[in-house]
């Protein structure tokens, strides 16, 4: 039996190659199109997104599941924690973590992996790219107060919900998982206030590697940050450095050459930071491999999340570029669909708006505009806010992610939920504003 479902299998593929040789238009306009867009999102992506984002975001990852304890983190996060503590840091957690829905990945797979309740962990999860306080604020200025208010609003209210339905629904299962982790107060390698210090360091890069380009009538604290988000990122590390240093035994020679080196690229290369960064990045993983004990398992650590997610996202982000492409550009799917059916603010828009943002990608702070775009084309803002709640939170790309960690069923009731609390949302909002 088992023999003759392998040879259908062989026929099927072969049958599906034939097939697709037969009757894709390889040579139709819109085809080239969508595989131009697919290449052309990736590198994108790759550009604006893999160096300064996923790479740091995937370092504080690997570093949560070495330093940080198993028991520290179910005590504050799992099933039995205390559950206003736990949902209130996992549902504010985006407003410091200007990360996109990939970005959000490797730090929820971190938690979770390490014993964190379903619930909070899918709260950090939605809230780490919905709750963003610059996007926020330009989706206030660009689109409306209104609508401003009732992202940040409903992000926050959403992430809650989320994460109690999610617990709910799956709490037997969730009761066997956390039976798998044994709970055992350890004393920590070192003091909590030294991990928050490390921590906080890290993060702080990541924010600030990330800070996005003020517009014109941005305040000058934000104008400051950009210009000079390269220099306080230098100086951030060098802490990050000490710490390393002064908490896990690092070397101070090896902090300060490659400060040296760090420096030295920078005032060599002015207009070209990232070679400065990659250096930088370089002389860190060179120097971790030498490590013993829990330096070189966090570079391990690192390493196994970079398996695990970066080959899906890459994938991912392919597919979504081949079916909408960029904004402005065309794809296998004609733009004028989207802005044709997202029109007025039916039940009907709503859900195709709720169900085409969770799909498509969007960097950080590119969905204001986006939208600013299709509002101008007629699209209601019911359906903008119900896209603005399930697209920046979702994408195809992380959703192939999400699937590995929790599983086709867990991430099916995951996407459902958002999409279906978006949808009634942004029909709601439609009728009170129309």
């Amino acid at each position: 039996m088992n023999a003759k479902l392998k040879e259908l299998q062989i026929l099927g593929i072969m049958l599906g190659v034939f097939l697709a040789a037969y009757f894709i238009p390889f040579g139709a306009p819109r085809f080239l199109s969508g595989l131009h867009e697919a290449f052309f999102m990736l590198q994108d992506y790759a550009r604006l997104h893999v160096l300064l984002c996923l790479i740091p975001a995937l370092f504080i990852a690997g570093a949560v599941s070495v330093f940080i304890s198993k028991s520290a983190v179910i005590k504050y996060l799992g099933p039995k924690a205390n559950k206003i503590l736990a949902y209130t840091v996992a549902s504010v957690s985006g407003a410091i973590l200007a990360v996109c829905s990939c970005t959000v990945l490797p730090l929820f797979t971190g938690i979770y992996k390490r014993g964190a309740g379903l619930g909070p962990a899918v709260a950090f999860l939605y809230s780490g790219p919905a709750i963003n306080v610059l996007a926020i604020v330009l989706t206030a200025r660009i689109l409306g107060l209104e609508i401003g208010i009732a992202r940040a609003v409903g992000a926050v209210v959403f992430s809650i919900i989320l994460g109690l339905i999610m617990h709910f629904i799956f709490r037997k299962e969730e009761l066997q998982r956390q039976g798998e982790f044994d709970y055992v107060d350890l004393q920590e390698s070192s003091p909590l206030w030294q991990k928050i210090i490390y921590f906080a360091l890290m993060i702080l890069i990541l924010i600030t590697l990330t800070w996005a380009k003020p517009g014109g009538s941005n305040s000058a604290f934000m104008s400051f940050m950009y210009a000079y988000k390269w220099i306080i990122s230098g100086i951030l590390a060098f802490g990050l450095g000490l710490s390393l240093v002064l908490i896990y035994g690092f070397k101070l020679w090896k902090v300060l050459l490659t400060a040296l080196v760090v420096t030295a690229a920078g005032i060599l290369f002015p207009s070209q930071p990232l070679i400065a960064y990659i250096i930088g990045l370089v002389m860190l993983v060179g120097f971790l491999t030498q490590e013993k004990g829990e330096l070189k398992d966090w570079l391990g650590s690192t390493w196994s999340y970079t398996k695990l997610i970066m080959p899906l996202l890459f994938v991912g982000v392919m597919i979504a570029g081949s079916l909408l492409g960029r904004p402005g550009h065309e794809a296998w799917i004609p733009s004028y669909w989207i802005e044709t059916a997202v029109g007025g603010n039916s039940l009907g828009a709503n859900f195709f708006a709720s169900i085409s943002g969770a799909f498509m990608y969007f960097a950080t702070l590119t969905e204001v505009p986006i939208l600013q775009g299709l509002l101008g084309s007629g699209m209601g803002k019911g359906p903008a806010l119900a896209l603005l709640l399930s697209g920046p939170a979702l994408s195809l790309p992380s959703m192939l992610v999400i699937n590995t960690v929790l599983g086709l069923k867990k991430t099916s009731a995951f996407v459902t939920l958002v999409v279906i609390l978006s949808t009634i949302t942004g029909y709601l909002f439609g009728t009170f504003f129309a």
